[in-house]
């Protein structure tokens, strides 16, 4: 075995439904995959989907605290449904995609808002809006198996008790197969690889101590209270 001149860094392992682990190999967000968002920050609806990404210990455990980052002054929520492959594949088809699925699983893309809106104005990456520490909270993940393939159902997010975002999984402009399919022509998917799936409108600002509660219907739910 290899030498390490220091000590690996550990897993990112996120819980199960169940007892076990899901251990996170890389993290996938798809942009503007709602309509009524996409309009919102001032988007055409129809354009095809695209895609950024967060470091996989960005990933936080659900009901733990995350720190309000530095940089930014406009910290924002975003509630999504998270996808955990589990089989790998490349140029997957929309038929065969489901099949790619380990489970589903409510999550949080934070975004230091102010930074992404520098970015695009520069036409820069959106890397340190999207991928700081701590900015991906997800829940417990639950098995595929179990759930099936949630194609409708509310998703709402709520911070200190009152509802901010409030949509429906039947609105996604691109589904869950789709956006496999499409993003499996670019990078081979790996059991391990988890993709958030866009937001619906509403997203907004939050602030020290503040309590986020999301929930997707099926699925299940994620919070954190910002430190």
């Amino acid at each position: 075995m290899a030498e390490l001149v220091f000590p690996a860094p550990p897993p990112v392992l996120i819980p199960v439904k169940g007892g076990s682990f899901f251990p996170v190999r890389r993290l996938y967000c798809v942009g503007r995959n709602y309509a009524d968002h996409a309009r919102e920050m001032g988007n055409d609806p129809r354009d095809p989907p695209f895609f950024f990404a967060k470091p996989a210990d960005a990933v936080t455990i659900d009901g733990g605290p995350i720190a309000y980052p530095p940089c930014t002054d406009d910290l924002q929520h975003e509630i999504e449904l998270v996808v955990a492959i589990g089989a790998d594949g490349s140029d997957i088809g929309a038929g065969e995609a489901l099949s790619h699925i380990f489970g589903y699983a409510a999550g949080l893309d934070m975004t230091r808002r102010d930074l992404q809106a520098e970015a695009k104005k520069a036409g820069r990456p959106w890397t340190m809006a999207k991928g700081f520490d701590q900015s991906a909270p997800i829940g417990v993940i639950v098995r595929a198996g179990e759930i099936g393939h949630p194609e409708r159902g509310a998703i709402t997010l709520a911070v200190n008790g009152g509802v901010r975002q409030r949509g429906d999984l039947a609105d996604q402009i691109w589904s869950v197969p789709e956006t496999i399919a499409f993003l499996s022509r670019f990078v081979a998917l790996r059991a391990g690889d988890l993709i958030m799936t866009g937001t619906p409108s509403g997203v907004g600002a939050v602030r020290r101590r503040d309590v986020l509660e999301g929930a997707i219907e099926g699925v299940g739910t994620v919070s954190t209270v910002i430190a």
